[in-house]
């Protein structure tokens, strides 16, 4: 079966499941996330949630991390 939205020119979308095994974490989180605010934007179609790639990709770049090597300082192991 042909994926029709990149013909059309819309960006797939992510099932709660698909979103959860790119992150590494349970189902129950991507849930959990979502009732808590806490979790990337989503759209609800029909009775299932769908993930904007590019919502949750802003998403992850809003939890980044600065490194040492981003702050200037230098990383010190005990």
């Amino acid at each position: 079966m042909e994926d029709n939205s990149n013909r059309m020119g819309l960006a797939p979308l992510l099932g709660a499941a698909e979103l959860a095994r790119y992150l590494g974490v349970p189902v129950q989180t991507i849930y959990d996330w979502r009732v808590n605010g806490r979790g990337p934007r989503a759209y609800r179609v029909g009775k299932h949630l769908r993930f904007s790639a590019a919502d949750v990709n802003a998403w992850l770049e809003a939890r980044h991390e600065r490194g040492a090597s981003e702050t200037g300082r230098k990383c010190r192991h005990r």
